[in-house]
């Protein structure tokens, strides 16, 4: 499809999802929400796409949502119900994509800015950037996964502070709270974000997509139940895909491994 309100470019195993409307500071109103979730469909469609890497232009990664439109919206509640129904599927999207989702937060990211960072499997931001909830400023509440997800990153505790609070944390304290995991200078924002995917690209893509899925069984298993979860599926992939024979048998005879070769002989 084409897309107005965001970029979606392809180089190779990835990925660039680019939202585009800076003057409005990358607003998550329903037609960007509706477009975000087709780009997921777009890239897992593909195949081959290992990497995404998310990033919004202008001085903001997402400043969250279009006010007026949520005042429409709350006006008409089958539409804000569909609104919400549409962000819960774009959200769950990225966490069940096989792609690992690199969010590389630009300025600010407040409200559903950091509900679609909260979705992401690996975060870093630029020194500038300011990072938090921020619903409760506007009396508002987070409604697209933000109260549960915010809490198994950084916390209850720290995640209640940022959502009582409205307060909007700086890059530095964002990565001593787990938020993100790096804090580059802004000019090197994305060229740190494509050396992480250059790392990654040298690594299995099966086994990257398996690891991601076992570290989410988290989000919806007992503890008991994911253990025996990570039993089965790591007997599936060690019995069945070449890749993990592949990089034994690399490491053994002292070279890099040839991943996805036998997939593709």
């Amino acid at each position: 499809m084409s897309y107005e309100n965001l970029v979606l470019a392809f180089d190779g195993c990835t990925a660039r999802v680019t939202l585009a409307r800076p003057d409005k500071l990358n607003p998550l109103d329903w037609s960007t929400v509706k477009e975000l979730k087709a780009a997921v469909a777009e890239i897992d469609a593909r195949g081959d796409v290992d990497f995404v890497l998310l990033t919004g232009q202008g001085r903001s990664f997402s400043a969250g949502g279009d006010l007026d439109g949520y005042i429409r919206l709350y006006r008409a509640p089958a539409d804000f119900q569909a609104f919400l129904d549409d962000f819960y599927d774009m959200l769950t999207g990225i966490e069940k994509s096989r792609a690992i989702w690199i969010a590389a937060v630009n300025g600010v990211c407040v409200a559903g800015g950091i509900e679609l960072l909260l979705a992401c499997d690996m975060a870093l931001a630029a020194e500038s950037a300011k990072i938090g909830d921020g619903h409760l400023n506007f009396g508002q509440l987070p409604g697209a996964g933000g109260s549960q997800r915010l809490p198994r990153a950084i916390g209850l505790l720290r995640a209640k502070h940022l959502m009582l609070t409205g307060e909007l944390l700086d890059a530095r304290t964002a990565e001593a709270w787990g938020l993100v995991t790096r804090v580059v200078p802004d000019a090197e924002l994305i060229a740190s974000a494509e050396a992480w995917i250059a790392g990654m690209a040298t690594k299995s893509a099966v086994g990257l997509a398996g690891a991601k899925r076992l570290a989410n069984l988290t989000l919806n298993l007992p503890y008991e139940e994911g253990l025996r979860e990570e039993i089965a599926f790591v007997h599936r992939y060690a019995t069945t895909e070449p890749d993990a024979t592949e990089g034994l048998i690399a490491f053994k005879e002292k070279r890099a491994p040839r991943f996805g070769a036998a997939r593709e002989d």
